[in-house]
C-alpha cells in the first residue's frame, strides 16, 4: 500500500483526521513563524534528522505537554509538518517536498541556519 493509502486507511480505523493546509495553501509567512520558535525547530531538526516518522513523544521538549500540543499544532496548521494516528500515537513527518515545491531551498537554508545558531 503506498503512503497516502496508507494514511487513508489509518484514518478511516480511527476516525480521527487532523487538518492540514494543501501544498498550495502553504503561505511563507505562516512557515517562516512556526520555525521562528525554538521548540518547534527542535521538532523540525529531529524529524530532518530522522528522515521518517517520530511521534510526538520521541522528541524530547523541555516543556509541558498542552505545550508540547501547541508546538506541534503550530507546525502542522503552518504546512511544515503532517501528522496522522498510528493507533494511540500521532506520528510527524516533515512536509520536505510540499515546502521545496513552495519555497525552494528555504528548509535547508533554515536548517543550515539553525546548526550555526548556539541558541537552538
Amino acid at each position: 500500500m503506498s503512503h497516502p493509502q496508507a494514511e487513508a486507511a489509518a484514518r478511516r480505523s480511527t476516525g480521527r483526521e487532523l487538518p492540514h493546509p494543501d501544498r498550495d495553501e502553504i503561505r511563507l509567512t505562516a512557515v517562516l513563524h512556526a520555525l521562528a520558535d525554538p521548540m518547534r525547530m527542535r521538532v523540525v531538526r529531529a524529524l530532518a534528522e530522522d528522515g521518517g516518522e517520530l511521534s510526538c513523544t520521541d522528541i524530547e521538549l523541555p516543556v509541558t505537554k498542552s505545550t508540547r500540543t501547541h508546538h506541534y499544532r503550530a507546525l502542522r496548521e503552518s504546512g511544515v509538518l503532517r501528522q496522522v494516528y498510528r493507533g494511540t500515537a500521532k506520528m510527524n513527518r516533515l512536509r520536505r517536498e510540499d515546502l521545496d515545491a513552495r519555497f525552494p531551498g528555504l528548509l535547508d537554508t533554515v536548517l543550515a541556519a539553525a546548526d550555526n545558531s548556539p541558541e537552538l
